[in-house]
């Protein structure tokens, strides 16, 4: 159970992009049963990537929960996402309470770099979608894991029974 004596709880969540199919429906169960043990108004904080943030965002607003958005670079919709997943990152961006455009011009490991420091300053507890490996990419999941144990912030690693990565 979390609890941080305050009415507002903020999670925020670092995962993989490239689940497969199955393993979003595995993610989503353990993400859903994390954010239920959360006591007190549930803000999430997500940069938004496709895969386990965008899965997280969605459980967030079913649970009634706000959300905070960080986005790493001010090119970060037209570069890193696809045109197919456009209208769902979009209609999140719509219900976010707050979008926070990092002073990035592009995309890139510094920026992904500091978007994780941004959410981690800001939260209470981790939620990681993460198969334990290291990150392929400055700024991934491992390191984003590394900083917030090192910050001695609370991390729930999810990677159910099953889960694989696509790729």
């Amino acid at each position: 159970m979390v609890e941080t004596g305050e009415a507002i709880v903020r999670v925020g969540i670092s995962g993989h992009m490239d689940v497969s199919e199955s393993t979003a429906r595995l993610v989503k169960s353990g993400i859903d049963r994390s954010l239920r043990e959360v006591e007190g108004d549930l803000t999430g904080v997500t940069c938004l990537a496709f895969g386990a943030d965008q899965i997280f965002a969605q459980s967030v607003l079913a649970l009634g929960g706000t959300l905070e958005v960080i986005l790493a670079a001010a090119d970060y919709r037209e570069r890193r996402v696809w045109a197919e997943h456009l209208p769902i990152f979009d209609g999140f961006l719509a219900r976010a309470r707050s979008v926070d455009v990092l002073p990035f011009a592009q995309a890139g490991p510094e920026a992904y770099v500091a978007a994780n420091v941004r959410m981690l300053e800001r939260i209470d507890l981790l939620l990681a979608v993460w198969d334990g490996g290291p990150a392929a990419v400055r700024g991934g999941t491992a390191d984003a894991v590394a900083e917030a144990e090192r910050r001695r912030l609370p991390v729930t690693v999810i990677w159910p029974d099953g889960a694989r990565r696509e790729g």
